[in-house]
This record gives C-alpha cells, structure tokens and sequence, in this order.
C-alpha cells in the first residue's frame, strides 16, 4: 500500500483510494468521488463507499497530507462543522494515525484510516472496525528534527520564561540573550533559520499559536515533551577535587574565578535543586564549564574520587548553561534544567521533580497572564 517513500500529497493520497489499495480488513474502501461540489465549491476531498460483505456506508472524507497534531486538529474540526448530505458520515483520512488519535476519532463519533494500516470505521447498528499497531511509515509525518532535544530545545524553553514575543527576531535575541556561552564565552549566536524551523514544529504541536503575536498555549505540554524527549549530553572531561574552601567560600571563589577568567560557570541541575525544592544533594559541588585547563591552574586542590568537594564537568552545551540564575554568590542552573535532571534520576529525584514543575508551570502561567 505504501508506494511513497515521503509523505505523500493529497492527490496522492486519494489516488491510493481510487486504487484500492487503502485497507482495513474485513472491510474494503472504494473511492466514489473525490472533491465533491455543492454551488460550484468542494464540500470535501472525497466520498468513500465502505463495504462489508452485504452492508455499505458512504462517508464524507477530510483528506489531511501531514500527521502533525495542528493537521489532525484542523480536519477533526472540519469534520466537526461540515454540514452532511442525508445518509453520509465522516472520515478522517491520513498518512498515519496513532491509537491516541483512533481513540480521540471513537469518541467524537468520526472514521479515521491511515496509510499504515490503522484506523477506525463505525457505522452505528451496521459495523465496527477499530485496527491499531501498524508503524508510522512515513518519517515526513515527523519533525524533520527533534526541536525539544540539544541546542533546539532552547526555543522551547524559552517560552516557559516569556510566554510571548511579536517577532521570530525578538524570540532570537532572548535566547541569545540568556545563553551564557553566546553572551559570555563567544558562541555563535543561535541563527533565525534554526528558530523558524523550531516554531513551525511548536506550531504543529499545537504548544504555540501565531497570529499577531507568537504565544505559549499549552505550558504543560511543553514541559511534557522537554521531559520525554531529554538526555544529557556526554561530558568531554570530569575532574572530582578537594578543595581548601566549601559550601558558599567555595561559591564565591568559583565566582571570582569565573569574572577573572571570563568563563562561563554554573552549577549542574542536581546541585542546583536546592534552589527551588526541599532537597539536598550532599556536600559535593557539581559546576558546569566549557574549558577546564585554566581553571585548575587557579583552583589549586588536589584530586580526590574518594571525598571531594567540587565536581568540574567541562561541556560547551548550551543547554547547562541557558537561564543560569543567580543566587548568592553563584550561578544556579535553571528550574527548566534542576527538573529535567531529576526527572532522569530515581524515584526521590523524581518526587522532588514534582515540586519544580509546579515552580515551572506557576510561572509560566504568571507570564502568561
């Protein structure tokens, strides 16, 4: 059935139908008009005739060329609001349909086939087919890039700081802006093509709206795919020490250092928990810094796996070091950070995971206001 490599057009798609080749045993799909016109317009992209041995149903069809949850919604709604010719029912056509969406079409009453395999027909007191489990086939379906992983995670975390911005050039400048290694160390700021790609997808999702302005709808779903879709970056070099100074003498050397040397440095999620939960991490300091040679030139201590105190990871990800906070003498790593690490932690970091979100999420609803 799959004859396309990427996702296919609508006219491909409804050729597959013309074809016969889109199927959902026990059940066969016959195409019966594509675009029908009421007043010289289209009222859809096609009627379908589904068979079941001797029974038959004809259904108005939305034909969507992308999986994309704004695709989904959008012919959902279309659905939803299109008048019906006396003895049709409507259907939702799509490369692929997960179970999630099946479930949704089920209970708004609507069909939904994909080209994968998958889909829901029912026709009240004649038939019910409801058949999940086939793979998404078609990668285009998908982001092209997973804008909520690495360096593009940033223009989605940026919009749990600042719910709204008027232009893609303003959400640029902020994230630059809080981007310690662009703002501190010489980073190549991050290029307004790489934010454009990520906003179209945060679009798709349906976590932002653009109309007059770029705005943050859905908080928590953000969050939601941030945690999924999170891993830690490997860390070129780690260097476990003990030092002379501890707790905030330690912090406000660190600090000093960090000015002196022009180095970008902040504490890892983990360490930084205590900043916005009831948590502590224990004795050992983890910091954040792109390049270790000259700091332990200055640093001095000796190492030490055993009992250290201070834990350098030397990384030049972006992402450790975005919204640093200040607190004392030291920088924090953001809320964002300190909950993404826990959550990739055990069950008590997880627990106290729970305390950020709801930090997050109370702020981001402040910004939205």
């Amino acid at each position: 059935m799959n004859e396309y490599r990427k996702t296919p057009t609508t006219s491909q798609m409804l050729d597959l139908l013309r074809r016969g080749t889109v199927e959902l045993p026990p059940l066969s799909l016959r195409l019966i008009e594509a675009e029908p016109r009421t007043g010289g317009l289209p009222r859809s992209d096609a009627v379908v005739e589904a068979t079941w041995g001797d029974k038959r149903a004809s259904f108005l069809v939305e034909c969507k060329s992308l999986s994309t949850p704004k695709a989904f919604q959008a012919g959902l709604n279309q659905l939803k609001t299109a008048s019906l010719p006396r003895g049709r029912l409507r259907m939702l056509f799509l490369p692929f349909l997960s179970e999630s969406r099946l479930r949704e079409l089920e209970r708004e009453g609507i069909s939904g086939v994909d080209l994968c395999g998958n889909g829901v027909v029912v026709v009240p007191g004649v038939f019910s087919v409801f058949r999940t489990g086939g793979e998404n086939r078609f990668l285009s379906s998908a982001p092209i890039k997973n804008i909520y992983r690495k360096n593009s995670s940033l223009v989605a975390r940026v919009f749990l700081l600042r719910a709204g911005f008027s232009a893609v050039q303003e959400i640029g400048a902020e994230i630059n802006r809080l981007n310690l290694l662009v703002s501190r160390w010489g980073k190549n700021p991050m290029s307004l093509s790489t934010v454009s790609k990520a906003l179209k997808t945060l679009e798709e999702d349906l976590v932002i709206s653009r109309n007059d302005t770029i705005r943050l709808v859905q908080p928590e779903k953000l969050l939601d795919a941030l945690e999924r879709n999170f891993t830690s970056p490997p860390i070129r070099e780690k260097v476990r020490l003990k030092v002379e100074t501890e707790g905030d003498a330690l912090q406000a050397t660190l600090a000093k250092l960090s000015r002196e040397l022009m180095l970008p440095l902040v504490a890892t999620g983990l360490s930084s928990v205590s900043q916005y939960a009831a948590m502590q991490r224990g004795d050992v300091l983890s910091v954040y810094c792109p390049r270790l040679e000259g700091l332990l030139e200055r640093l001095g201590g000796k190492e030490e796996d055993r009992f250290p105190n201070l834990e350098l990871l030397e990384t030049d990800n972006e992402t450790f070091f975005f919204d640093a906070r200040p607190g004392g003498n030291f920088l924090w790593a953001s809320p964002i950070q300190v909950y993404l690490e826990l959550m990739a932690g055990d069950k008590r970091d997880r627990e106290t995971a729970e305390q950020v979100r709801e930090l997050i999420l109370k702020e981001s609803v402040q910004v939205m206001q």
